[in-house]
């Protein structure tokens, strides 16, 4: 299972630096795959220009959960 950004397809690293669908710059601290096939998992981030962090469902940042195991 690889976690990827939808529009370019390349995968999620730690430390990238990206927009949310709010238009916020956070970097990408860390990810956890979905727990059960109808999940789409959590990313946490951390906010550029702000001191704290939190945590999204992946989408907030563009990117899905793609070669999945747990759905046919």
């Amino acid at each position: 299972m690889r976690l990827v950004y939808k529009e370019t397809g390349i995968e999620v690293q730690l430390g990238d630096i990206v927009e949310t669908s709010k238009g916020n710059k956070v970097r990408v601290e860390f990810f956890r795959e979905p727990h059960k096939p109808s999940s789409s998992g959590k990313v946490s981030v951390k906010f550029i220009d702000q001191d704290w962090s939190q945590e999204f469902y992946v989408q907030v940042i563009g990117a899905e959960w793609i070669e999945r195991e747990d759905r046919v």
